[in-house]
């Protein structure tokens, strides 16, 4: 690797351009802030899709008589479902795109 390009390389231009990178780094946190609440609204969607399952049981049973309740808590998993469905599918299309991007 030939070195003898570069001009002007002191420590001090060293050092400046590696704080600029930690403070870059200590401040961008977006990814992975994305990315662990995508992974709590999965989780949260799996808990009302299991709490459906129970209540549409319970009602099957003869338990719970209630229709109005039952229907709430379908709608609810469903809307969560339908939600988690749109943020995936808009998380892999910006995936795709930085894919493609020409570096």
């Amino acid at each position: 690797m030939d070195i003898s390009a570069l001009h002007n390389v002191t420590a001090d231009y060293l050092k400046n351009t590696v704080d600029a990178a930690r403070q870059v780094a200590g401040q961008d946190k977006g990814f992975e802030s994305v990315l662990q609440s995508a992974m709590d609204m999965i989780n949260e969607t799996n808990d009302l899709q299991n709490q459906s399952e129970e209540a549409t049981m319970q009602f099957a049973l003869g338990y719970a008589t209630n229709t109005h309740d039952l229907n709430a808590i379908q709608e609810k998993a469903t809307i969560a479902l339908n939600y988690t469905t749109a943020v995936r599918d808009r998380m892999l299309e910006a995936y795709k795109e930085i894919m493609n991007m020409q570096i």
